[in-house]
């Protein structure tokens, strides 16, 4: 399998040198500098492209073969083929990618809010900072900060006292670190940073979107894009809804096995794929991840292989070593395998280590990271999953 590494481009903390010195050999990256909904150019595309593979002669040699992510605007969500100019400058975008050679393209459905955290620094008991999903402290937000009035039905009474209880405690500084956690586009996000007043809004214009509604508007989607893409030789891998249930009162439906199969029963374009997540998948505990490797393997051109933990009550998780979370990667690893190596070279599965813990000399308080998108801990990341492939290549 190829070796990837998310770069936010040339703004990014993480050069592309450290890249190399990371010994990974392929980009995902994205033109992050284009607005939501605004048609990438190829001149754009291929400049970036230039940039990544040619920018530093003599260096050891990188390709941009992936691209997370195009955003799917709003309006697609929201009204499917009617969203006519959102879906045309998507495949625009498409075509320029195509036209500059890069052949996996990301994407993911979610409304209103990409990933979701609460905390991005969460101490772990090895001092090291990871990104954290605190139910708790997500209904505090929902019932107290955003005072979305539909939420009381949706949390016992239990469940509500300990969020009064959690939100009491909060300091405004507190508050507004909450709000930026959830509401502000973290790092990668392709939904736009929200105020308050903004979220409801968007919550609002949601309010008639039901599960079957958000399902029938992909799969509209993918029924303008999927044929070309096909014809470009262009893989879309949809990632999951993270975490994989719904938020908000907002429908998820890219969550479980069940979600994809439907996906590609309705679009069975060879070009309509999976990001496979193992992480966020890996929150929900009935998906099994190394039957929906196996289960999807012909559709999986690109994974995120990334560890999450749930915690007690169920709701609650935190990014964990690669290794050593929930699902089962060793497992996961030995289904990548055997599907790649029925591939030829250059159809050859990519994959990326994500979500790295905070830690060493990346804790220095001088030192500019992005949530999740650390040097070092996506390093370890990498050279735990590079160690176990090659132990179950040489076997």
């Amino acid at each position: 399998m190829r070796e990837g590494w998310r770069w936010y481009g040339p703004n990014d903390p993480v050069s592309l040198d450290d890249v190399r010195q990371a010994g990974a050999s392929d980009i995902v990256s994205a033109l992050h500098q284009v607005p939501i909904g605004e048609a990438w150019t190829r001149k754009a595309v291929e400049e970036r492209k230039n940039f990544i593979e040619n920018g530093q002669p003599g260096r050891s040699p990188l390709t941009w073969s992936v691209v997370e992510s195009i955003p799917i605007p709003d309006d697609v969500k929201r009204l499917g083929a009617k969203a006519t100019k959102s879906i045309d400058a998507w495949i625009a975008s498409l075509e320029a990618v195509a036209a500059s050679g890069i052949k996996i393209i990301c994407y993911n459905f979610m409304p209103v809010v990409d990933w979701c955290r609460t905390d991005l620094e969460w101490e772990l008991p090895n001092g090291a900072r990871a990104l954290r999903f605190d139910q708790d402290r997500f209904a505090a937000f929902e019932l107290h900060i955003l005072q979305r009035p539909a939420a009381l039905q949706e949390y016992s009474p239990e469940q509500q006292a300990r969020a009064k209880a959690r939100f009491d405690k909060m300091s405004r500084a507190d508050i507004d670190y909450l709000i930026m956690a959830i509401a502000s586009a973290l790092p990668g996000s392709t939904t736009e940073p929200l105020t308050i007043p903004q979220f409801r809004d968007k919550l609002d214009a949601y309010r008639d979107i039901t599960p079957k509604m958000l399902r029938q508007h992909l799969v509209e989607f993918l029924a303008r894009v999927a044929p070309v893409a096909e014809q470009l030789g262009v893989a879309l891998t949809l990632h999951p809804d993270d975490p994989p249930r719904p938020l908000f009162g907002l429908p998820r439906i890219a969550s479980t096995a069940e979600d994809y199969q439907a996906l590609f029963d309705a679009v069975p374009s060879e070009a309509n794929g999976i990001c496979l997540c193992t992480g966020s998948l890996g929150v929900r505990a009935e998906n099994d991840l190394p039957a929906m490797a196996e289960r999807f393997g012909p559709r999986i051109a690109f994974a995120h292989l990334r560890a999450t933990r749930r915690e007690a009550d169920g709701l609650s998780f935190h990014e964990s070593d690669h290794l050593d979370g929930d699902v089962d990667m060793i497992a996961v690893l030995k289904a990548l395998l055997k599907e790649n190596a029925r591939r030829s070279p250059d159809e050859r599965i990519v994959f990326r280590p994500d979500h790295g813990h905070r830690m060493l000399d990346d804790l220095a308080a001088t030192k500019r990271t992005n949530p999740g998108y650390t040097a070092i801990g996506r390093l370890r990341g990498l050279a735990e999953l590079r160690g176990a492939i090659r132990a179950m290549e040489h076997r």
